[in-house]
């Protein structure tokens, strides 16, 4: 567990999974996310599937602590295509209002890059303003997604 300013960072993954609690880190991001989250069934999907030692599947889930009480998540998903499709999704990423503004958002994205391989992507609402992070931190904006919700 790596520390910074008193913020401790856990990296959990289907080899690595001891330790977290589900739970918490659900709760948590269900109410961190604000505006950008969805249903709390969406993200233990998420979740599930990050830590999944099925072929296919798999990911990894960053927590950052400070005094034990849980103050940023990310969860990245892999993709299982590499190419036309990066291998790695970063789904969700929250931190706490106390933290933002801190580098516990950018540190938590840096060790999910530093800890996986291949390209990583990840959808960024237009007017969230975690998407100057990303651009500042290399990340690139090629396409406009479209999507057709049935």
């Amino acid at each position: 567990m790596a520390e910074e300013n008193h913020v401790r960072y856990g990296i959990y993954t289907p080899e690595n999974p001891q330790g977290l609690n589900h739970d918490e880190v659900l709760d948590f991001l269900f109410k961190h996310l604000d505006e950008y989250g969805d249903a709390r069934e969406d993200i233990a999907k998420c979740l599930e599937y990050a830590l999944s030692d099925a072929e296919g599947k798999g990911g990894s889930v960053l927590v950052a602590r400070e005094d034990e009480k849980v103050v940023g998540a990310l969860i990245l998903n892999n993709t299982g295509m590499s190419g036309y499709i990066p291998e790695n999704i970063l789904v969700y990423v929250a931190v706490h209002n106390s933290q933002r503004g801190k580098g516990v958002g950018k540190k938590l994205v840096q060790l999910a890059a530093d800890h996986t391989s291949g390209s990583i992507a990840l959808h960024v609402e237009p007017n969230n303003p975690a998407r100057h992070l990303y651009e500042k931190m290399g990340f690139t904006n090629k396409y406009l997604e479209y999507r057709l919700i049935r």
